[in-house]
């Protein structure tokens, strides 16, 4: 009897630590890749991904969107249903059981809204869930309504008249490209383009190639440049977005289209420009073209994107093999500068640059002052889902 009750006082205690600690945490082998080292690290520190940045109730978010993307890509590799899992059950926190987003207003016309619904179109191939269905229509509605400017490229947030963010191409691109093509045969893949064309001749400094992070076609707010309409800064960040959007739209483009072509076109500009501003170790700084700026630093996420986009635009066809060994040889440095394990083998990355802006109350000016002024943190998500795509890459 002493020994059965010494057992169940075992078995109590092993509940009570459960319901204090949570699940159980996964155990990482040095063995494995990076991919899924990261993965694993993010599972056991962040079990529901919308508390990923420290977030305190879930929301429908550009970030959750770009980290289970990564997740998305890893299951594909692996076949791992937990990874799957991950991503399905963030879905079902998000979307009510009559298939809508919760706290989600198409009124906002936030086109960082249309991002997470990119991880919607397997999930209900594979689930046959007609909610996500319905979500990925809705977005598709979106952005059917989404405000303009006179020459036609998205706005970024109906708070932001005539303008249109770099950033804004990852977020609405990728999925308004794999929707058409997959549902309206193709038929905005020129309206698509126009988005690439209109960031490539506004957005992008004629001197160094890299792009400013917004453009105010109406050049009426106090941060643009009278005469361009460009805000101040080019932001390692935005070139990260702008490079990742062009290589995951052409993911979905058709190789036939007329378009196509001038698409590789714009990566293999951007690719070139890039290179030019890399530190000698092969990162890349938060402002990308002023490595001389007092207070200026390496920026993990900007990196990571880069190497990513670059890896993947080789791996598609699209870039020169010798893009392939500059990534190869800038993720070995990002490990060196920016990645920490401890004890249990999880994946830290360090100080990375927290989310910027323009305009707004208080108003961001978008001074390069303003760009290194932010706290950075560690393990910040878009750092941690372009390292993991990085490494699926390069196979690391």
């Amino acid at each position: 009897m002493k020994i059965k009750y010494s057992s169940w006082v075992i078995v109590f205690l092993l509940f009570c630590s459960i319901l204090i600690f949570g699940q159980n945490k996964y155990v990482i082998s040095k063995d494995l890749k990076w991919s899924e080292k990261t993965a694993l690290s993010i599972l056991n520190n962040y079990p529901k991904a919308w508390q990923i940045d420290g977030n305190e109730k879930p929301k429908w978010d550009y970030k959750m969107g770009f980290l289970l993307f990564s997740f998305e890509k890893l299951y594909q590799k692996t076949n791992d249903s937990k990874y799957l899992n991950y991503i399905k059950e963030y879905a079902d926190e998000m979307i009510d059981s009559s298939g809508n987003i919760k706290k989600y207003d198409e009124k906002e016309y936030n086109i960082d809204y249309v991002n997470p619904g990119k991880i919607l179109f397997d999930l209900y191939d594979k689930k046959k869930d007609n909610r996500y269905q319905k979500v990925i229509v809705q977005l598709r509605k979106q952005l059917e309504n989404q405000p303009r400017t006179a020459s036609g490229g998205f706005w970024h947030k109906q708070i932001y008249p005539n303008q249109m963010w770099i950033d804004g191409l990852y977020m609405a691109e990728p999925f308004y490209t794999q929707y058409t093509v997959k549902y309206e045969n193709g038929k905005s893949l020129d309206d698509i383009a126009k988005q690439f064309e209109l960031v490539h001749d506004h957005l992008l400094d004629k001197k160094s190639g890299l792009p400013y992070q917004c453009w105010d076609e109406s050049k009426q707010i106090a941060w643009a440049n009278p005469e361009k309409g460009t805000s101040p800064t080019i932001w390692g960040r935005g070139i990260g977005w702008y490079m990742m959007a062009l290589v995951e739209t052409l993911d979905y483009y058709p190789k036939n289209h007329p378009k196509q072509k001038e698409l590789v076109r714009y990566l293999n500009e951007i690719s070139k420009s890039v290179i030019e501003y890399k530190s000698s170790s092969g990162l890349w700084y938060q402002v990308a073209d002023k490595p001389d700026l007092k207070g200026n630093y390496l920026e993990p996420s900007a990196s990571a994107m880069i190497i990513y986009a670059l890896a993947k635009g080789v791996n598609k066809g699209y870039l020169a093999s010798n893009y392939k060994k500059i990534a190869q040889k800038s993720f070995n440095a990002f490990i060196k500068e920016f990645v920490k394990t401890d004890e249990n083998v999880e994946v830290n990355i360090l100080n990375v640059s927290p989310s910027v802006g323009l305009g707004g109350k208080p108003f961001r000016d978008g001074t390069n002052e303003y760009y290194i002024s932010g706290k950075t943190k560690d393990n910040g998500s878009p750092a941690l889902a372009a390292f993991l795509l990085s490494a699926l890459e390069l196979d690391k």
